[in-house]
């Protein structure tokens, strides 16, 4: 009998140690979708428990139970019932089973757009840039004439507003529907590194996530065969 017990427990550290260890955008998932938690609280959610009726969870220093429905016969039925509960709450959550951990800067090609969007930015701050008396206004004079200039110092606020209101949009998009989607946290620098590239480089960064991503699916793909 106590071999038993002994060997129930150790079978339960490992399925506990593993949960832990390799599968964390699982529990995150689960504390989201069973426990009805945002995101944020989400983040540091960690598995303290296994048995026959369910999962023990903790989430910001709180126990919580995700029983499951219905109970197991064995221990050895959690891994495939585990990955159930994760395509459950996958499509509940309206995730992706693709879980992004690395931040790709704009290095490379990628730079030259990040570059000249930086510039724009800087070009447009500010209307003393193009009032008369300025170096730059100077400078601009002799490159594309007195009227381009004064149509530059007209334009600059309601060019800059734009530039704002089009890469915030960006970035707003960005962060709901490919970072949150691909179960990044907000409580994560990661999250933060890609929004700022985000909303530099709009839709640049973008198509460099997408093509991180894509990788992930091809490695995941090799993996089944």
């Amino acid at each position: 009998m106590a071999d038993e017990t002994a060997k129930e427990n150790a079978t339960k550290a490992r399925i506990i140690n593993h949960m832990n260890a390799d599968h964390h955008d699982s529990l995150v998932r689960y504390a989201q979708h069973y426990l009805h938690v945002s995101p944020w609280t989400a983040h540091n959610t960690t598995m303290s428990g296994v048995d026959l009726q369910g999962l023990t969870l903790i989430t910001s220093g709180k126990t919580h139970r995700v029983p499951f429905s219905p109970p197991l016969t064995s221990l050895g039925e959690v891994r495939e019932r585990v990955v159930i509960m994760d395509r459950e709450a996958v499509t509940a959550l309206k995730r992706s089973d693709i879980t992004v951990k690395e931040y790709l800067p704009p290095t490379g090609l990628w730079s030259f757009p990040a570059a000249a969007i930086c510039f724009a930015f800087l070009a447009f701050a500010s209307r003393k840039w193009y009032t008369p008396g300025s170096y730059t206004h100077a400078y601009l004079l002799r490159i594309v004439g007195d009227d381009f200039t004064r149509f530059l110092f007209l334009a600059q606020p309601y060019i800059l507003a734009f530039m704002l209101f089009m890469h915030t949009s960006e970035m707003l998009y960005f962060m709901q529907y490919k970072l949150i989607k691909h179960n990044v946290s907000p409580r994560t620098q990661l999250f933060w590194d890609w929004t700022a590239s985000a909303f530099i480089e709009g839709g640049f960064a973008f198509w460099r996530f997408n093509d991180h991503v894509r990788g992930l699916e091809e490695e995941k793909a090799k993996k089944k065969h």
